[in-house]
């Protein structure tokens, strides 16, 4: 469960009611009101954890290192995004936002923190449909031609950020070089109709703190590997079920959906003790702000909004982002993969704003393992 009642936070934290209560006027646990009884409250999970595990005091270092790596604490530094009560920022500016009005490239830019615009030319031309497998292809290919990030300036190395998104954008975006990604995704779509909810999703996308694939992308740049290999490792990591491949089992779930019914496939998944897909987000307790930037943009086809309504319902959850994605796939007919394919063109941008950043702070990410395994002689 992601809420607890006070009764069930008290028991975890040890504490008095009096220090419950200071902990959330602090804002170190969020609160909110309970649904079924509105006259108490209830206190996000993951806060009342953490908070727990710092009181405990007897765990090892190792230990809270190791916590801290699921959904835990902040562990390295970053000016690029960050999640703060229940809002997404780029560099302290709002991603909804930003979303009402600006395009992938300006996201670029300021992630990036280039002052001018971006040099895409000559890196269209491609006629073939979208393609991650072409993505990977182009990417592995320059990843072993590329100079290693080691030693660079964080000029040559926006150079070098803009050559790899071009080579990107021209197999997942392919068209004429000149026009906004959004708008070359639409047309290679033929669905013009959602250019505009393409380059919100776009920007919505572009970033997302320490992700999986992100973090990955970061420990092949601090190797000093090439950009382009560490934008490789992240669409490596993306393509895996629990993070861009989310959308899957979105599809899944509403198949289910029309075979059986909205409600019935929802409970058929709870009594069966599968979670369900798209619903909830460790960082967003209230409701992702991504899918509420999106969702506020088109209608909800009618079997996924059956299947949201009744989702929320049961589980005490708002859909996510992956949910809203999936949802606009359907309701504008893009290709199956769509929600991937624009998942990782935007991700590309913040991929490489991380390689950077953490190219130029010259560290190596090599955490120790904690031992677990047969006694050493």
């Amino acid at each position: 469960m992601s809420w607890l009642t006070a009764e069930q936070a008290l028991n975890l934290l040890g504490t008095k009611s009096q220090t419950l209560y200071a902990n959330v006027s602090r804002g170190r646990i969020r609160a909110k009101p309970d649904p079924s009884d509105t006259r108490r409250s209830l206190y996000f999970t993951d806060d009342v954890k953490r908070l727990a595990a710092r009181h405990a005091g007897r765990r090892k270092t190792e230990a809270v290192a190791a916590d801290a790596i699921q959904w835990g604490d902040p562990v390295l530094p970053s000016a690029l995004s960050t999640v703060a009560a229940g809002r997404l920022f780029y560099r302290g500016q709002d991603a909804a936002d930003l979303a009402d009005h600006a395009t992938l490239e300006e996201i670029a830019l300021l992630l990036w923190d280039m002052k001018r615009p971006l040099r895409l030319e000559g890196q269209g031309g491609n006629s073939g449909p979208p393609a991650l497998t072409a993505a990977f292809c182009a990417l592995a290919e320059r990843a072993t031609a590329d100079l290693p990030s080691l030693g660079r300036s964080l000029p040559a190395l926006q150079i070098e950020a803009e050559s790899v998104f071009g080579t990107v954008a021209n197999v997942l975006a392919p068209g004429l070089p000149h026009l906004p990604v959004h708008q070359r995704l639409a047309s290679a779509w033929n669905r013009p109709d959602a250019d505009e909810l393409i380059r919100r999703s776009l920007v919505l996308f572009a970033d997302h703190e320490l992700n999986a694939s992100t973090f990955t992308a970061r420990i092949t740049a601090s190797a000093g590997a090439t950009l382009s290999a560490a934008a490789l490792s992240g669409l490596s990591t993306l393509t895996g079920p629990l993070h861009g491949g989310a959308w899957q089992g979105v599809r899944s779930l509403i198949a289910r959906a029309a075979a059986i019914g909205a409600e019935e496939a929802v409970r058929s998944y709870l009594a069966e003790g599968r979670p369900i897909p798209a619903v909830g987000h460790p960082l967003y307790p209230d409701g992702d702000a991504r899918a509420k930037a999106l969702l506020g943009c088109f209608t909800l086809p009618p079997l996924f909004a059956k299947v949201r309504r009744v989702a929320e319902e049961l589980v005490g959850e708002r859909v996510n982002v992956d949910f809203a994605l999936t949802a606009m796939t359907s309701a504008y007919h893009l290709p199956q993969d769509a929600p991937l394919i624009m998942f990782a063109l935007a991700r590309t941008v913040g991929w490489l704003a991380h390689a950077m950043e953490q190219s130029t702070s010259g560290r190596l990410i090599r955490p120790r393992a904690r031992y677990v395994g047969p006694p050493v002689e």
